[in-house]
């Protein structure tokens, strides 16, 4: 029996912007560690240095994206001069999501400068059924 996937399960968490060349693409904005048990994947992302105010998760057509916001700002007086150097930034990382999560049950935490996100895998919908015969 042939059975046609409609995304390849070994590429659920690849970014979506994964198949780019090298080239074309900087450095992660923030590293993350993704893991599987029974029940859920993992997301642990690590963005130091930011408050919980300052990211937000969201899910879009399967998309998961992680986005935050960097503010920060460094003074430094000495006898003849004032400087002052301020860092802004902001980015984000998206991840496709397929079919075999629940989107509705998505729980995130923040504690640390690491942002947990447990993402509870779908249950899975029988196709076939089986009709007495009369």
């Amino acid at each position: 029996m042939l059975v046609k996937l409609t995304k390849d399960p070994m590429k659920l968490f690849e970014d979506i912007w994964g198949d780019m060349p090298a080239a074309a693409t900087s450095a992660p904005a923030f590293k993350v560690d993704i893991s599987e048990d029974d029940g859920a994947f993992h997301i642990e992302a690590e963005m130091p240095g930011l408050d919980k105010e300052d990211i937000s998760l969201g899910v879009e057509d399967g998309v998961l994206t992680i986005k935050g916001e960097r503010k920060q700002e460094s003074e430094e007086k000495d006898k003849n001069y004032h400087r002052v150097e301020r860092s802004y930034g902001s980015f984000s990382r998206s991840f496709n999501l397929g079919e075999m999560i629940d989107q509705e049950q998505i729980d995130a935490s923040f504690d640390n400068g690491i942002l947990h996100v447990t993402l509870p895998k779908a249950q899975e919908i029988r196709k076939t059924k089986e009709i007495s015969i009369r």
